[in-house]
């Protein structure tokens, strides 16, 4: 999948508002320090002018933000979570929002849940990869800051999460934002992904 336009078209936070546009939908979710804003910056070409606001103090995003991409689907940034200084109530919003954006019918056609790799899972992200095997949404593992970690220690990380979470290997994707690694990789991924929602009959 090559990149050529990216529209932010707005925001929601209503789970149950109308959707901004009708295009199939792949949703982008994870901790609140994992990466998710520089990933989705890196993933558009969009490093200069950036897109994805990545901001000073993790949480601050409460919203469904909406990106159109190529006139062919739309990447909608979730709100992080498991921040420890945000207020348990405003945690609560944003698990009634995200919940309830994700259950949707019209909802997401597949999630993208990012992990830092130097970090254990949380219950948070045990929880999100149940809740969308639940659901039947297609999720892919996203391993954020890999270039912290040797190239032995990066494969030996992605063996213990596939062997952890029971997913396959072709779920898991290694990224960094620093050095680009991964990104072709899930771009293909995602293509893989709405290509089978635009043709259900023959997936």
């Amino acid at each position: 999948m090559k990149i050529h336009t990216v529209e932010y078209i707005g925001t929601l936070v209503d789970p149950a508002a109308p959707f901004p546009d009708a295009l199939p939908q792949v949703a982008f979710a994870g901790r609140s320090n994992v990466g998710k804003s520089s990933l989705i910056n890196t993933i558009l070409n969009r490093t200069r002018k950036k897109i994805a606001h990545v901001s000073a103090t993790p949480g601050k995003t409460q919203a469904l933000n909406f990106f159109r991409v190529n006139e062919e689907f739309l990447l909608v940034d979730l709100p992080g979570f498991g921040f420890a200084k945000v207020p348990m109530e405003v945690k609560g919003g944003w698990k009634a929002l995200v919940e309830g954006y994700l259950a949707r019918p019209d909802g997401p056609k597949a999630v993208v849940h990012l992990l830092d790799v130097r970090r254990d899972p949380t219950p948070e992200d045990v929880q999100m990869l149940e809740y969308l095997a639940q659901l039947g949404v297609p999720a892919l593992l996203v391993l954020t800051k890999v270039d912290k970690f040797s190239k032995s220690r990066k494969l030996e990380r992605v063996r213990e999460l596939v062997k952890e979470f029971g997913l396959d290997p072709e779920q898991v994707v290694p990224f960094s934002s620093k050095t680009g690694e991964g990104r072709e990789l899930l771009l293909g991924a995602l293509s893989d992904l709405l290509a089978q929602v635009e043709s259900p009959e023959e997936a």
